[in-house]
């Protein structure tokens, strides 16, 4: 399955650019950090994303892909881009609430919870989103979202009383405030530092996806997976303005071809990478399947106090988003 994706992938990333002119008179080598492993589905568009624009552009735009947090770590990755230290980078603006509510948009619980109403509320977001980048020097290239998160633990969970005093791996505000509401106890981990931080029980659960838990091979240190659907959170690749600047016209319009085609590819390989991970999961020896309906019931009337609290927050905006999705 993993072949045929990646293949799939690379089929759709080159067969629709054509190589324009060498624009530009000299090769740009951009850097580019991901904060996932090489294998995982993130990563390996990216990789067929910075081969179609090195052929897009008749190679003179150079990316060479850094993945899993080795360039930068995750939480740094959208600074280095901001400040020119790296002109291209992925990451998941989720863990940036802090700057701006608005980057969670994508991870309030259980109000996107398929692939078709997460593609919905990203295009409500998009263009508040896109308007936020600017003015910190960024211009937004591709999203592509992860599969719908659920919830790993290392024993039997019926309901949030279960979950007192687990130490739970967040990522950003919702999962931290998720775990406050759960009674778990919340611990900063980056993706890189997953496999460690359940092996030596630094952390005891998290929520995520299948991809993250069948590439960090969580299985060898965690029992249970349960799909609960809470959102579909998005990675997203951005670029420099400075940088973006100094690209012809010509080759932006390529970059961009690539870009939307990566959007495209990476969605269909989110869609595939669902199933399979979740049967890899079980290969694995973890007990998979949908959580019980008083977990869902009471983790839904979490997700509504979460809702509430990401619209005050986010305010008009986060109102506006809102009202485009459900309209």
């Amino acid at each position: 399955m993993k072949k045929l994706t990646s293949l799939m992938m690379a089929t759709a990333l080159t067969a629709s650019v054509v190589a324009p002119a060498f624009a530009d008179g000299h090769a740009q080598k951009w850097d580019m950090p991901m904060a996932y492993s090489a294998s995982n589905f993130h990563s390996e568009n990216g990789v067929k994303f910075a081969d179609c624009v090195r052929e897009g552009t008749g190679g003179a735009i150079d990316i060479t892909v850094h993945p899993g947090g080795s360039l930068f770590k995750g939480a740094d990755i959208k600074r280095a881009i901001q400040t020119g230290q790296v002109p291209i980078g992925e990451r998941l603006l989720s863990g940036h609430q802090n700057e701006n509510a608005v980057f969670g948009f994508d991870s309030v619980p259980f109000l996107a919870t398929s692939f078709d109403a997460s593609g919905k509320l990203f295009e409500a977001a998009k263009p508040k989103l896109e308007e936020i980048l600017a003015d910190q020097n960024l211009t937004l290239l591709y999203s592509v979202p992860w599969p719908p998160q659920g919830l790993y633990f290392n024993k039997e969970v019926n309901s949030v009383a279960d979950m007192e005093g687990i130490k739970f791996r967040s990522y950003n505000n919702a999962t931290a405030r998720l775990a406050e509401l759960t009674g778990m106890l919340p611990v900063t981990i980056e993706a890189a530092e997953i496999s460690q931080a359940f092996a030596t029980g630094v952390a005891e659960s998290m929520i995520s996806s299948g991809a993250t838990g069948y590439d960090r091979k969580v299985w060898e240190s965690l029992s249970h997976f349960y799909e609960v659907d809470a959102w579909l959170p998005y990675n997203h690749v951005m670029v420099n303005n400075d940088a973006w600047a100094d690209v012809s016209d010509e080759n932006k319009a390529a970059v961009q071809a690539c870009a939307d085609t990566a959007a495209a590819a990476g969605l269909e390989a989110s869609k595939a990478y669902t199933q399979f991970t979740l049967d890899g999961l079980k290969a694995g020896g973890m007990t998979v399947g949908r959580a019980g309906d008083g977990l869902v019931e009471e983790l839904k009337e979490i997700g509504a106090t979460m809702t509430a609290e990401w619209l005050q927050a986010a305010g008009d905006d986060g109102a506006a988003i809102v009202d485009a999705f459900n309209n």
